[in-house]
C-alpha cells in the first residue's frame, strides 16, 4: 500500500507500475499513451513489443549504460524510451547524455583502452573511417547474422533507414542510425515575402529578394538586413548568425562542411574524390595528404576563400556577440526574431524555433521561417556535396562482454523500431526511416510545415552527408579545426597562415598514423604523397583549384519555388 501511495504522489511510480501490472498491460498501456502514433497497426505494434519482451526474459534485472549527444532527440531517449524499455523488457538503462565533445573522448578511450565502460554508443557516423579500420568494431552485418542473430528484430527492416551509406565503409554497415538532422538553410519567410522589403532590395542590389543559390546573394541579403533595413518594428536586426569562441563546438562549424559549401573540394557523392570536404585526398582508400603540397586543398586558394567569408560574416553581420558564442549558446538565438538569415542551421533546433506567440511563430501556430537549400560559393561544381548532415549511430565494441552487448543491441532496437520511430520523430524532428517520411502523419507536423520534410523527401538529400571514411582518424583530427583556426579568427593570423597551421597538423598525424601502421594490421592507412611546389597540383585539373578572382553575381529563387 505504502509503494501505491508513493506512485500516486509522484515516488518511484515506475517501480510501482512495474512490480504490479502484467507485461500484457505494459505493453498496453504504453502503445496507447505514448506510442499511439506508428506506421504499423495497433496489433503490430503489441507483435513487436512482445517480441522485445520474449527476448529479454535471459537479461532480467540487468542494467546496461550507454551513451550519447545532448540533443533533444537522445534526452527523450533517456527520459521516456528507456523508462519504456524497462517496463516492457525488465532490463534497467542508464542512458547519459553529454557533449559531443564529451562523447568522442569516452567512445575513443574505450576503443583504445578495450575497458568495458559503456555497452553501446551513439556516435556520429563521422567516425566512419576510424571505425572501419580499427578492427575493433562489430559491423551491424555481423551482429545480425552472428551472435545477435536470434536477437535481431524480424520487424528491423534494415532497407528502410535512411543514410546507411553513411554507416558503411567499402560495403559493410558498421553502425544503425538513431537520428538525423542536418544543416540547411533557414530564413524569416515573413519578411522575404513583404512587398517593401522586396522593393527596396530590388532597388539597392537590382535582383529579387529570395532564398539565396550562391554566396554572393548570402553576402547581399545579410548587408541588406543588417546595413540598411537594421530594425522592424522597433527591433534591431541581423543579416547573419553564426558563433566564434575558441572551443571544440567551433571545429564543428568548419568540419561540418563548411568548406563544401564554398567549393574547397571535388565532384563526388557523399564525400569528394579524389578530395574531400576536410581537404584529404585519396588515392584508392589510402589518404595521401591534406596540404596543397600533397595533393590536398586544405590550405588552398577555396579554403582561404571559404574561412575568410566566414569572418567577414560573423563580424560584419551577426549580433556584435555572436564572435564570443559557442554552439549551444548561439543554437536558439534565432528564436528571438532577430535574425533574418543563417546560412546553415542546424534542424535539430527545430523544436526550440515552434513556440506558439513567439516573433517566428504567430499567436495561430503559422511559423514565420522556412528552411532551403544551402548556397554555394563560388568553387563549387555541380555534383559536389552541398553541405553536412548529422547521423548518430549505434555503435558496439568486441570488447563489451557478450551478455551487456546483446541487452544493449535489444534496446538500440528497440529505440529504432517502427512502433517508436515515428513518435519519436514528431517529438525530435530527426527522423531515421523511409516509411516515416513518407507517413500521412506527419503532413502537419513541424518539419513538413517549415520544409525540413520535404528535404528528407527528395533525392537530394544524399547531397548533404556527414565526414566520409577517408578521414581515418576524426577524433585526434577534428581538434585541429578549431585548435588551429581560432588564431585566425582572434586575429592573431592571417586566413592563410591558420590554414597552413591546419593543414600542417593534418599531415603530420597522417605521417604518425602511417608509421603506426607499419607495425600493425591496419587496412587503408595514410601513404603520404611526397610533398610538390603548389604549383604543381594547383594547374591540374579538380582539387586543389586555382584562385578566382571575380565574385559571380548575386543571385535567388523565389521563396515559394520548387527548391528540391
Amino acid at each position: 500500500m505504502k509503494r501505491i501511495i508513493q506512485c500516486l504522489i509522484g515516488i518511484g511510480c515506475s517501480l510501482v507500475f512495474s512490480s504490479l501490472v502484467s507485461a500484457k498491460d505494459k505493453i498496453d498501456y504504453w502503445l496507447k499513451t505514448e506510442f499511439n502514433q506508428s506506421t504499423l497497426s495497433y496489433s503490430e505494434q503489441y507483435k513487436e513489443m512482445e517480441w522485445f519482451a520474449d527476448k529479454a526474459e535471459p537479461f532480467q534485472g540487468l542494467t546496461i549504460r550507454v551513451t550519447s549527444e545532448i540533443i533533444n532527440t537522445h534526452l527523450y531517449e533517456a527520459n521516456i524510451l528507456a523508462k519504456a524499455f524497462h517496463d516492457i523488457t525488465g532490463i534497467r538503462v542508464v542512458h547519459e547524455v553529454s557533449s559531443e565533445d564529451d562523447i568522442v573522448k569516452k567512445f575513443s578511450y574505450q576503443l583504445d583502452s578495450g575497458d568495458s565502460i559503456y555497452d553501446a554508443h551513439i556516435v556520429d557516423t563521422d567516425l566512419i573511417g576510424l571505425l572501419a579500420r580499427s578492427g575493433k568494431v562489430i559491423p551491424i552485418s555481423e551482429m545480425m547474422s552472428g551472435t545477435g542473430k536470434d536477437l535481431t528484430l524480424p520487424t528491423l527492416d534494415i532497407d528502410d533507414f535512411l543514410g546507411l551509406q553513411f554507416a558503411t565503409s567499402n560495403g559493410v554497415l558498421y553502425q544503425l542510425p538513431d537520428q538525423h538532422f542536418v544543416n540547411l538553410y533557414w530564413y524569416r519567410y515573413d519578411w522575404f515575402t513583404m512587398p517593401a522589403l522586396k522593393s527596396k532590395f530590388k532597388q539597392l542590389y537590382g535582383y529579387e529578394l529570395g532564398i539565396p543559390v550562391n554566396w554572393a546573394a548570402y553576402e547581399d541579403i545579410a548587408e541588406f538586413f543588417t546595413v540598411h533595413v537594421k530594425e522592424i518594428n522597433g527591433k534591431r536586426i541581423y543579416g547573419h548568425m553564426d558563433y566564434g569562441r575558441n572551443d571544440p563546438s567551433l571545429g564543428w562549424r568548419f568540419s561540418d562542411a563548411w568548406f563544401s559549401m564554398a567549393g574547397m573540394g571535388d565532384i563526388g557523392i557523399p564525400n569528394g574524390k579524389p578530395v574531400d570536404e576536410w581537404g584529404i585526398r585519396v588515392k584508392g582508400c589510402h589518404p595521401v595528404g591534406a596540404s596543397v603540397g600533397r595533393g590536398g586543398a586544405i590550405n588552398g586558394p577555396a579554403a582561404v576563400y571559404a574561412l575568410t567569408k566566414f569572418k567577414q560574416w560573423l563580424f560584419n553581420f551577426a549580433p556584435t556577440g555572436a564572435p564570443n558564442l559557442t554552439f549551444s549558446q548561439s543554437g536558439t538565438v534565432s528564436a528571438d526574431g532577430s535574425i533574418a538569415q543563417q546560412i546553415f542551421w542546424y534542424s535539430a533546433f527545430a523544436s526550440t524555433y515552434a513556440t506558439v506567440n513567439t516573433p517566428i511563430v504567430s499567436l495561430d501556430g503559422k511559423l514565420r521561417w522556412r528552411v532551403a537549400p544551402t548556397p554555394t560559393g563560388k568553387y563549387w561544381r555541380k555534383g559536389m556535396k552541398v553541405g553536412y548532415q548529422d547521423v548518430g549511430a549505434w555503435t558496439f565494441l568486441y570488447s563489451t562482454p557478450t551478455h551487456l552487448r546483446h541487452a544493449a543491441w535489444l534496446y538500440a532496437q528497440f529505440i529504432v523500431s517502427k512502433t517508436v520511430s515515428l513518435k519519436k520523430t514528431m517529438v525530435t524532428n530527426t527522423p531515421i526511416r523511409r516509411s516515416d517520411v513518407f507517413s500521412e502523419l506527419l503532413e502537419n507536423s513541424l518539419m513538413a510545415k517549415s520544409g525540413i520534410l520535404d528535404f528528407y523527401k527528395s533525392k537530394a538529400m544524399a547531397k548533404w552527408s556527414p565526414t566520409g571514411d577517408n578521414v581515418p582518424d576524426y577524433p585526434a583530427l577534428s581538434a585541429g579545426w578549431y585548435l588551429e583556426l581560432a588564431g585566425y579568427l582572434e586575429g592573431k593570423l592571417t586566413a592563410q597562415q591558420a590554414l597552413d597551421n591546419l593543414a600542417a597538423f593534418f599531415d603530420g598525424h597522417l605521417s604518425k598514423l602511417q608509421q603506426e601502421a607499419r607495425s600493425s594490421n591496419v587496412t587503408c592507412a595514410p601513404i603520404l604523397n611526397p610533398r610538390q611546389d603548389r604549383n604543381y597540383w594547383l594547374k591540374r585539373d579538380g582539387s586543389p583549384k586555382e584562385e578566382i578572382a571575380a565574385e559571380p553575381k548575386g543571385k535567388t529563387v523565389p521563396v515559394d519555388s520548387q527548391l528540391w
